[in-house]
């Protein structure tokens, strides 16, 4: 038997502050307008400076906190490189801040910088027509479809600073230093193409960013620009892959909520969590549904309007790992969205 997971820690550091969790090795948080109300960064010093681990949205607020980090905890020394997981804005939204402003070095996988600034140049003022569709398809009932056709949508510009050119690939089975430390890097996918993750070989430390995560479990969404996509399919075969690599007395460093031990039973908990998932909507599936039909037997309680759009797209990922599969067919109703039922032949 794995050993369970714990908490080392049981409440974070206060805003401006920092835990130490190693030699070299620092714990912040930058808070974020949302639900999930924060995002975890981490510092580690070498004779160089410092290297920062993700970075939190490009706000003013946030600028002032990092400038407030930097004075305090990280001793007033540079930034030297930044690292970032992967490319959500609450990792990446102040990478090219902190190139420009503070001549740190840009570390992170080819897919996410790629994505990043495909996406900063993706300024859209209402969404584009393939948006629409996809929206529709998914089921999305009339009068959200109307308020949020007429609305400017959420911009990638808006809360993450430009990236200049400019960039240092990590990539699956790279090995890298910083922190005093060597860390092997690990590629998960799923709730983000091509996110990195570091294991370190000369302490119990590893950086999960949204890969490896305690309490909840991250967004698997489906999106306009890869409708077909299978990111539960993903998800559940990056966690297969890194499982051989999780000892229970590992201390991971996550993007969200506290630190914790127990990787093992951890990982097997996030499996397991999406195939009862999965079951429930197969069963569920016995007529044809919407995706938003579905999100009773998905999420088992009421979706808000704030949570309303992972709600769809991580529905929709289910639905595309099944079809994938065979269990599900499908066909389009005449306003465009898809009809999703369990396979009659078994």
């Amino acid at each position: 038997m794995s050993a369970p997971i714990t908490f080392p820690w049981a409440e974070p550091p206060a805003e401006g502050e920092a835990v130490e969790l190693a030699a070299n090795a620092l714990w912040m948080r930058v808070p974020l307008p949302m639900k999930l109300d924060h995002v975890n960064v981490f510092a580690f010093r070498d004779d160089d400076g410092w290297t920062v681990v993700d970075t939190g949205f490009d706000t003013s607020r946030t600028r002032k906190l990092w400038a407030q980090l930097i004075a305090g905890p990280l001793g007033g020394e540079r930034v030297a490189r930044v690292i970032v997981t992967h490319h959500h804005p609450d990792h990446v939204g102040l990478a090219g801040w902190f190139q420009r402003e503070h001549g740190a070095e840009l570390i992170t996988t080819r897919t996410a910088w790629l994505f990043a600034r495909m996406l900063l140049l993706d300024e859209q003022m209402v969404p584009v027509d393939e948006t629409l569709a996809y929206w529709r398809s998914a089921g999305m009932e009339d009068e959200i479809f109307e308020a949020r056709k007429a609305e400017r949508p959420f911009n990638y510009v808006d809360i993450v600073a430009d990236m200049p050119l400019g960039f240092k690939r990590v990539k699956q089975g790279d090995v890298i230093r910083f922190g005093g430390r060597d860390w092997d890097v690990r590629i998960g996918n799923g709730h983000a193409p091509e996110h990195a993750t570091f294991w370190s070989r000369d302490c119990d430390l590893v950086i999960g960013g949204d890969q490896l995560l305690a309490t909840i479990s991250p967004n698997l969404g489906v999106h306009a620009t890869e409708p077909e996509a299978d990111p539960v399919g993903d998800w559940l075969e990056s966690c297969e892959a890194l499982m051989p690599f999780a000892e229970d007395g590992q201390l991971v460093l996550p993007g969200h909520k506290l630190p914790f031990r127990g990787l093992p039973t951890r990982m097997r908990q996030l499996i397991t969590n999406h195939h009862t998932a999965l079951d429930r909507l197969l069963a569920h599936l016995d007529a044809p549904r919407t995706a938003v039909e579905c999100f009773p037997a998905l999420y088992r309680r009421r979706i808000g309007a704030g949570e309303y759009g992972l709600a769809l797209v991580e529905a929709m990922g289910h639905l595309n790992h099944l079809y994938r599969l065979g269990k599900v067919t499908r066909t389009r109703r005449d306003d465009g969205a898809w009809l999703w039922q369990r396979r009659q032949d078994g």
